[in-house]
């Protein structure tokens, strides 16, 4: 099991049964949940063959540490990233659109922002190995199937990796609150990679220096800043609203 990783909830575990059943080793589930979600989850896992081993909420939660399990929790392979962002990049047709996060260590956060990526129609989520969270249960949680379907790329160095999207000829767009123009004035039909920084902290100043270009989100209220991945909403819908 130690080569194994924890999935829970139905929508994780769901869509790694549709994307991948092969790597999905037992799904264990509440034996006292018999309402119809739960009934058309074990037809759908039972139809693929699945190993099903019934269980009670104490050894769920425990399995995935805490009680928002649903009452659902698979382990699994790790899927291989089989993939460079080089290699990506050179599939994508029509202009790339990336998501960099720089300083998001937190795993709802990164959850919610590989969810908003996903919907956004994002091509990757890019992060630094040593400022960021990784792939967990949490995050494959909170991301409803998105950890699964978004590409997530962790770079040893941010401020290279943005160098060479920009040899790419790929815009770097930085969010700052004291930015002159804001997002809704920015170019973004063009092959983009938007930067956010960890709420409160912001990006770090040498990825700050590396962006093209810094804008701002308005703010009209009391609050001077978003959740990082509601910025991130913000940001990558703004982009597929000039690209549609």
């Amino acid at each position: 099991m130690s080569s194994h990783k924890v999935l829970f909830g139905f929508h994780a575990v769901g869509v790694r049964l549709k994307i991948a059943p092969q790597s999905v080793v037992e799904i264990h589930y509440e034996v006292t949940r018999r309402d119809a979600r739960m009934r058309q989850f074990i037809d759908k896992a039972r139809d693929s063959g699945m190993r099903l081993i019934e269980s009670d909420g104490e050894r769920l939660a425990k399995l995935a540490g805490g009680h928002g399990h649903q009452g659902v929790v698979a382990m699994v392979a790790p899927i291989p990233q089989n993939h460079s962002l080089d290699d990506l990049l050179d599939t994508v047709e029509g202009p790339p659109l990336l998501l960099v996060l720089d300083g998001v260590t937190d795993p709802h956060n990164l959850g919610a922002c590989l969810r908003v990526a996903d919907g956004a129609g994002a091509h990757a989520v890019i992060a630094p190995k040593d400022h960021a969270a990784g792939i967990n249960a949490t995050v494959a949680k909170v991301a409803s199937g998105a950890a699964e379907t978004m590409p997530y790329f962790m770079v040893t160095n941010l401020a290279r990796t943005l160098g060479e999207l920009k040899e790419r000829s790929i815009w770097v767009i930085g969010t700052s609150g004291d930015a002159p123009r804001s997002i809704y004035q920015a170019d973004l039909k063009v092959p983009t990679a938007l930067v956010l920084g960890a709420e409160g902290d912001g990006m770090r100043q040498l990825t700050r220096k590396n962006c093209d270009e810094l804008v701002s989100i308005p703010m009209r209220g009391a609050v001077e800043s978003l959740n990082v991945s509601v910025a991130s909403g913000v940001c990558l819908y703004e982009a597929l609203r000039q690209r549609t």
